[in-house]
């Protein structure tokens, strides 16, 4: 028979957040949220089947988020599975951006510009000289994708909506937060000592960044895609231009994420709203006339 649910997400505040997700998910809060964590069962937000944590239910390998900016996001690395394991008891950090929509001149921050060197890097930080000319600066818009490997300098900038699928993480280390100060004077903590172990400085590592992304919209691709495959989560992308009915097979830990449109099963999935496979099944669904929505599972 198959047993499919609509998940409540995990919001999370963050000083560069917006109102946006808040009101999309009908929260009455004053607070800036940032992120709303859709599939998560991580012990720092769990998402919700009615109201119990879903992390009661099973445990994911990955964690999937929409993220809403504001203000640039501070300048960080995430470690890879090895580091992560021996320092933070965790999974390292490897991550995937769908952009879904961005402001004129909006863009994201990735990787090193050549010949930067690790030196002259960590003497820009030590001096409290801002970084950003270090690196890439590469301006986005709907339907951009990019794959961020452990060891990648990254932000997001503000005026970016998207959905991030992730390891089941939450280690980040901040290296630049732009001087940024809390209302009662407070900086965020920066993880210096950690950046020093984990960011690769390589000069072809950090081309790669740039030129293997995918810098046309891929919601404009073929009905179906597969956009990323890691040994903790695959994500398949399904978009369709008109209204359509058809039945996929789904396995436990699958879920759904919708990120235009609607899709019609049991219940309704409304654009930023997700919902996961409790029991393996076939499943029909119905898309409205232009939709597009990912399906993520567990890697092999």
């Amino acid at each position: 028979m198959g047993k499919i649910v609509k998940l409540k997400p995990f919001m999370v505040e963050k000083p560069w957040g917006t109102h946006k997700l808040a009101s999309l998910k009908e929260v009455l809060t004053n607070k800036l949220i940032g992120e709303s964590w859709e599939v998560s069962t991580h012990p720092a937000g769990s998402s919700l089947v009615e109201d119990y944590p879903l992390s009661e239910i099973c445990e994911l390998s990955y964690l999937v988020k929409f993220i809403d900016t504001g203000q640039n996001l501070s300048i960080q690395v995430h470690p890879d599975d090895d580091y992560a394991k021996k320092i933070e008891n965790s999974k390292g950090k490897t991550e995937c951006w769908m952009i879904l929509n961005a402001k004129k001149d909006a863009g994201i921050y990735l990787g090193f510009k050549p010949h930067v060197t690790r030196k002259e890097f960590f003497n820009a930080l030590t001096h409290n000289l801002s970084i950003e000319n270090f690196l890439n600066f590469i301006p986005v818009k709907k339907g951009d994708f990019f794959y961020l490997p452990p060891g990648s300098i990254h932000a997001i900038g503000g005026g970016v909506t998207l959905c991030e699928i992730q390891q089941s993480s939450d280690i980040t280390y901040r290296v630049w937060d732009w001087n940024r100060q809390s209302e009662t004077g407070e900086k965020r903590k920066l993880h210096i000592d950690q950046a020093k172990e984990v960011l690769n400085f390589n000069q072809e590592f950090n081309q790669g960044l740039i030129h293997k992304q995918t810098k046309k919209n891929i919601f404009h691709e073929a009905n179906y895609l597969e956009i990323a495959k890691h040994s903790d989560f695959n994500v398949q992308l399904f978009s369709t231009s008109k209204e359509k009915t058809f039945e996929i097979r789904l396995k436990a830990k699958e879920s759904i994420i919708v990120l235009e449109g609607s899709l019609k099963m049991s219940f309704h999935l409304n654009p930023y709203e997700s919902a996961i496979v409790l029991e393996d099944g076939l499943f029909e669904f119905t898309t409205s006339g232009q939709c597009s929505f990912i399906i993520v599972s567990e890697g092999t």
